[in-house]
Order: C-alpha cells, then sequence, then structure tokens
C-alpha cells in the first residue's frame, strides 16, 4: 500500500462541488505535485487531507491509518503537516518564537538541535531570528513558514503554492530548498502555479480541472505532453 492513498475524495463548499472523486497516491520519499488552473480544487484537496475542511466522501490512508474524519491536530501528530497558502506565520512574533511553535505537539529532547538545523538550512532566518516575522521579505517568510512545518518533524509536507508572489531569484531558492527537504527523507505533495518548475523536479504529478483528476504520469512525462504544454505551460 503506498504511504499515502485518497480514494474517491470529494469536498464541497455548500452546493459548490470542489473536488469530485479524486484519486491518487504517493509513495514513500517521493515528491509528487498537483497542478492545475485556479479553482480546480487543489487546495481543497490538501485542505482536506489536512483535516482542515471535512470531504464528503472518500477514504485518505496515510502510513497504514485510516485518517478519513481525523481532527486536523490528530494528523499533524500523525505526521502529516501543510505549509499553508499565504504562510500563516505570526507576524508579531520573532522568527525563533515562529519556529518553536512549528514543534508544539513534540515531547522529545531534540527540538533544539533541531532547531539549529533549521538555522543551518535557512541562514537567512537565521541572521534574523530575533526580529518580528512580519517584518521579513515575502521570501523569507516563506522559508519561515516551512521552517516551521519541518520543526514538527513531518514524515509528509503538504506546500500549497510556495512560489507565489515571490521574486525569480527567490522562487528558484524556495525550489532548491524543496528538492534538498526531499533528498534528506521527507516525502512532499506539491501544489504550485509555476507547473513548469514543479513538473520539473517531481516524482509523480497529478493535474486536476473543474475538480477531477483527468491526467496522472511522471513529473518529465506531463512535462512533454502537449496538451499539458498547451494548458499550463504558455505553449
Amino acid at each position: 500500500m503506498a504511504f499515502l492513498e485518497v480514494q474517491n475524495l470529494s469536498v464541497s463548499y455548500g452546493t459548490v462541488e470542489a473536488v469530485r472523486s479524486v484519486s491518487f497516491s504517493v509513495e514513500r520519499g517521493q515528491l509528487a505535485t498537483l497542478i492545475g488552473a485556479n479553482g480546480a480544487g487543489k487546495s481543497s484537496t490538501l485542505l482536506a487531507l489536512s483535516g482542515l475542511v471535512r470531504a464528503q466522501a472518500g477514504t485518505v490512508r496515510f502510513d497504514g491509518q485510516d485518517i478519513t474524519g481525523w481532527p486536523a491536530d490528530k494528523i499533524v501528530r500523525a505526521g502529516l503537516v501543510q505549509v499553508p497558502e499565504g504562510r500563516a506565520i505570526l507576524q508579531p512574533l520573532t522568527v525563533g518564537e515562529n519556529l518553536e511553535l512549528g514543534a508544539w505537539i513534540r515531547r522529545d529532547h531534540e527540538v533544539k538541535a533541531d532547531l539549529g538545523k533549521i538555522w543551518g538550512l535557512f541562514p537567512r532566518l537565521a541572521d534574523r531570528r530575533h526580529q518580528a516575522a512580519g517584518t521579513l521579505s515575502g521570501g523569507e517568510q516563506q522559508m519561515l513558514a516551512i521552517g516551521r512545518a519541518l520543526m514538527s518533524r513531518p514524515k509528509l509536507l503538504l506546500l500549497d503554492e510556495p512560489s507565489m508572489g515571490l521574486a525569480p531569484l527567490m522562487i528558484n531558492a524556495v525550489f532548491e530548498l524543496i528538492q534538498r527537504i526531499q533528498q534528506e527523507g521527507t516525502t512532499i505533495l506539491l501544489v504550485e502555479q509555476n507547473a513548469r518548475k514543479a513538473l520539473k523536479i517531481s516524482d509523480t504529478a497529478s493535474v486536476l480541472e473543474h475538480g477531477t483528476i483527468v491526467r496522472q504520469g511522471h513529473g518529465a512525462e506531463l512535462l512533454a505532453s502537449p496538451e499539458v504544454i498547451k494548458a499550463f505551460l504558455g505553449g
């Protein structure tokens, strides 16, 4: 069985059906991507996996457990952690305080050691550890949001639009960071509007249209698809 197995997932907001019978899987260690136009259902899918919205139908199995209907805090404790679109950092708190909050579920004695690893992974944040998070640039805030999630030691990291609103150089830095996190052993499910960059680094990818998956395959395969190029890559 796959590390993450999603079967016939459906999500509605009132009478509006945002996700319709979506099924896909992610193997341990993979970097998987969901691409699609605005309103295709990508973010709603992640929110349902995280327990932040309730699915109307379908099942979600993660790391051998059926987590369908679990509350969000229990899902985080199981190791499935989301970095939301818009980052949702706590702006009045310092960079260091935001990172420490990322470890709120932990009761082990390695939090300080992991904080040191985050400073090494994000030197910019280390230089600004005592600075209010709200004074950081957009790219630095994105790094902080990812670092905060890593402090919980996720088994599966969900990233929702991590490059949104960033300058090109910072976008490149974020994608390099995503690859490094995967290479160090964290499974990743990425939702990203920058389809070309996402597909280049993805082991597997799914294309959503109007809440339904219309195509799946290896990232390189979809990157070479004339239909995908025409729809999402400006070809």
